[in-house]
């Protein structure tokens, strides 16, 4: 049985700084891309940043630049770097183990975290 605990959340200032850390169990995470998905009071859960197996990473477009997703597979944890936070990034953020078509598309399998919650104060 997969399972993701996700740790790092909390409050912080606007430009302010936090390091979100997701670990798994039960699978190694190098047979799957991985997701940081995020969702705020009264809207969708989103996908705010990916990495392929391979490494390669894609980005919402209001954080690119400001959000940096990565993995150790050796600890079988995956990262999300956020830098420059504002106020619209306040949400719960789930981690999801999930893979990415042909295109680079990521697809989300049936596999989150429980959320951890970041509150950025403007």
């Amino acid at each position: 049985q997969v399972n993701l605990v996700e740790s790092g959340g909390g409050l912080v200032q606007f430009g302010g700084s936090l390091r979100l850390s997701c670990g798994a169990s039960g699978s190694s995470i190098d047979n799957y891309a991985m997701g940081w998905y995020r969702q705020a009071p009264g809207k969708q859960r989103e996908l705010v940043a990916q990495i392929s197996k391979t490494d390669r990473t894609d980005y919402l477009d209001s954080v690119k630049g400001r959000f940096t997703i990565s993995r150790d597979n050796a600890k079988n944890t995956v990262y999300l770097q956020m830098i420059r936070l504002k106020p619209e990034d306040t949400a719960v953020y789930y981690c999801n183990m999930g893979g990415t078509y042909d295109s680079g598309i990521y697809y989300a399998l049936d596999y989150w975290g429980q959320g951890t919650q970041v509150t950025v104060s403007s």
